[in-house]
């Protein structure tokens, strides 16, 4: 708690003085495990096609929004939200006995960090092929030049 205190809220990110957003990964991992626990108190049927649009929609949103934040530093904020992820696989009926990977296969998902790696290459495509200048500034914006955008669900 006396971390929690230390940490100062910047852009909607929880951040230490240290540069350090473990919190904010925590945090996140909260809500999304309380947005479990209310489709898991909400939904009495555990089918594929009732479960993951819930999570898709209200609980992976959650989860990605902190993804970009890892680094190889950072093992235990991944584990941490790639649990949640395991948690609400494992929600789905039929799929208790699968391993995590399989579940994720099966269900046609990408664990959050191999979902971080590809926007990271969608990015770098885009930027080699143009789709992003550089501007005045700091900011990279998107730039109209009648390219195809990738859009991950």
């Amino acid at each position: 708690m006396n971390r929690l205190r230390a940490a100062e809220k910047d852009l909607g990110l929880l951040v230490d003085e240290k540069l350090d957003v473990s919190q904010q990964c925590v945090l996140t991992a909260q809500k999304a495990k309380r947005i479990l626990a209310c489709i898991t108190s909400s939904v009495a049927s555990r089918v594929r096609e009732g479960i993951l649009p819930l999570y898709c929609a209200l609980v992976r949103p959650n989860l990605e929004s902190c993804v970009q934040l890892w680094s190889l530093q950072h093992r235990t904020d991944m584990e941490l939200l790639e649990e949640v992820q395991r948690r609400a696989t494992k929600m789905i009926r039929r799929m208790e006995h699968l391993s995590g990977e399989d579940r994720l296969r099966e269900l046609g998902l990408l664990s959050l960090e191999d979902r971080r790696l590809w926007g990271d290459l969608t990015v770098s495509f885009q930027y080699r092929k143009g789709a992003y200048k550089m501007g005045t500034g700091f900011s990279l914006g998107p730039v109209a030049t009648g390219q195809v955008v990738m859009v991950l669900n």
